[in-house]
């Protein structure tokens, strides 16, 4: 079994009508995992400030300045919530 990590909810996106984009990374900024949810499916969901990911499914943020973002939105969310939280 691989390690996990655990990842803050930074970017929540609503594209469509039916669907909504969640952002979550590692508190550098460095890596996230982005997952996509039914709008449907959204509110039967409970989103929390943060979720343990195994290690071998995070991807790696290629732009600097979203890393930086990514980092400061994590510290942020860290400071006000917990990670078993609902957002």
């Amino acid at each position: 079994m691989s390690d996990t990590e655990r990842l803050w909810l930074v970017e929540r996106e609503y594209g469509d009508e039916s669907l909504v984009e969640l952002v979550y990374a590692t508190p550098d900024g460095a890596h996230c995992v982005v997952k996509h949810f039914s709008v449907q499916l959204l509110r039967s969901k409970e989103i929390t400030a943060a979720i343990d990911v195994d290690a071998d499914r995070i991807d790696p943020v290629g732009d600097e300045d979203a890393r930086d973002h990514y980092a400061d939105e994590v510290e942020r969310v860290r400071e006000r919530h917990d990670p078993d939280e609902t957002l």
